[in-house]
């Protein structure tokens, strides 16, 4: 069988991966858009702060033999009657089965004067997305230290990269300062009194915020970059970063008339509506849901794997509830489920002036969602039990006020301190579904350091919010002599 993918982000590389894995005698071609080899797009916001070098972020899924990874070479178009897949080149690549992976672009607002006339930013602008995004920012801020007195930037978009964004550009020395359309920051996860302890918290790191500020122009100059809000407020900078969300990249599936809506339209197989052509990742549809983060895709590309190879042709892809980290220094957030909600039995516990700030939606003594923002020792316990639909603990107040109890670690909710309660069962790793019992494993199988638990089963390579629990079990691994 001939597997064409299309795309090699997270994705593609993930999929090309688990396909080799189970059948390596398979023929693989993988056709990249970008000059570069597969990278973890999430760690990017870590090397525009400096915690990361670019060296980091590169995956190390294997080619191994068998597959053909074609880096830079564009695919153009789909011919599904002959089943071959075109290169921007000309080159024509045939397949039996066929692989979408061709993941999200920026969203680029129409903003008078964001873009040129060509479609590209100005010199001053740069999204956040690519790799050559994220250098591109470096080099401006870069410059924009070394030119001399007061560094800044703005950024436009209050979300989950946008705050990552500007956080980073805080570490680098720039004053920044973040406009956001909506009256609370990450408006999609965090409800206005959460929204406010946060914008408190980045205030003190440096990144100051503006809430209901409509960008309605961009001016860039030789010198500086002006953001002129609806108002009239014009605020100035050495750069802007636009991290305002992105939007599946659909056209390649639409011009071979494929079922498109804001994803590639998938059924539980992950299949489109051609049965010869699937589709994964931040470019699929799958229940009216285009998710956007790795933990589904990568658990898509295990389902794909599966079915393509025959390993388990039955595969169906069960989308796991929905959870946000936000770690940047300084800062510890999750959010989780319907963490906006107000039906049901609602706790709160805010602390402001420590950051602090805890909610808990309640229903059927279940959590339906959950906010966890600042220092908070139970944050482990709260994913857990969101994550598998437990009881809540008698007295729920304890996960608001940071004390583990026995009730919330029965229920599969140890503290992230206490490994030895928790149930093997229990997902460590969110974006690879490594539960604690598979780190236990692979302990007994040889691993001696977390760095040879993250090897031996991938926890931590995602979005990293793991990798302080994997040191954790590691840790009371060693001090424990399992073996």
């Amino acid at each position: 069988m001939r597997l064409v993918v299309v795309g090699y982000g997270m994705a593609g590389a993930r999929l090309a991966a688990e396909v080799h894995g189970r059948r390596p005698d398979l023929d693989v071609t993988v056709l990249g858009a970008e000059p570069h080899r597969a990278y973890n797009r999430i760690l990017l916001s870590h090397v525009v702060a400096g915690t990361s070098p670019e060296a980091d972020v590169y995956l190390t899924e294997p080619a191994g033999r068998g597959v053909r990874v074609r880096l830079g070479q564009a695919a153009a178009g789909v011919d599904r009657a002959n089943r071959t897949v075109t290169t921007a080149d000309g080159t024509a690549v045939g397949y039996d089965t066929l692989v979408l992976a061709t993941g999200a672009e920026a969203v680029l607002p129409p903003i008078k004067g964001l873009t040129l006339d060509d479609g590209s930013l100005p010199d001053r602008v740069a999204a956040l997305r690519t790799l050559d995004d994220c250098r591109r920012i470096l080099e401006l801020s870069d410059r924009a230290v070394g030119a001399g007195a007061a560094p800044s930037a703005l950024v436009l978009g209050g979300g989950l990269l946008g705050l990552e964004a500007a956080r980073g550009l805080a570490r680098r020395g720039l004053a920044c300062t973040v406009l956001h359309p909506q009256g609370h920051l990450m408006d999609r996860q965090l409800d206005p009194a959460a929204g406010a302890v946060l914008a408190s918290t980045l205030d003190g790191l440096g990144v100051r915020t503006v809430m209901d500020a409509s960008t309605v122009a961009v001016e860039s100059g030789p010198e500086r970059v002006e953001a002129v809000l609806c108002d009239g407020r014009r605020l100035s900078a050495d750069l802007l970063v636009v991290a305002c969300g992105v939007r599946a990249r659909t056209g390649l599936a639409e011009r071979a008339g494929l079922g498109v809506d804001r994803g590639i339209l998938v059924d539980d197989r992950l299949r489109t509506t051609d049965r010869h052509i699937y589709a994964i990742g931040d470019c699929a549809q799958h229940a009216g849901t285009v998710s956007g983060l790795v933990a589904p895709a990568w658990e898509q590309a295990r389902v794909v794997a599966d079915v393509v190879t025959a390993a388990r042709p039955l595969a169906r892809y069960v989308p796991r509830p929905v959870i946000t980290r936000l770690k940047a220094p300084g800062i510890d957030l999750a959010s989780m489920g319907d963490s906006t909600g107000t039906d049901g039995d609602v706790i709160t516990f805010a602390d402001p002036a420590r950051g602090t700030y805890a909610k808990l939606v309640v229903r059927d003594d279940r959590l339906a969602g959950a906010i966890l923002l600042g220092d908070n020792p139970t944050v482990g316990a709260v994913i857990q039990l969101f994550d598998r639909g437990a009881r809540l603990p008698a007295d729920p107040r304890s996960l608001l006020l940071g004390r583990a109890i026995g009730a919330a670690a029965a229920a599969g909710g140890a503290s992230e301190a206490s490994p030895a309660l928790m149930p093997d069962a229990a997902v460590i790793c969110q974006c690879n579904t490594v539960t604690k019992g598979a780190l236990v494993r692979c302990w007994r199988g040889g691993a001696r350091s977390a760095p040879d638990l993250i090897a031996g089963t991938r926890a931590g390579t995602g979005c990293g919010g793991c990798r302080a629990a994997v040191d954790g079990i590691a840790g009371w691994l060693h001090n424990e002599g399992a073996a």
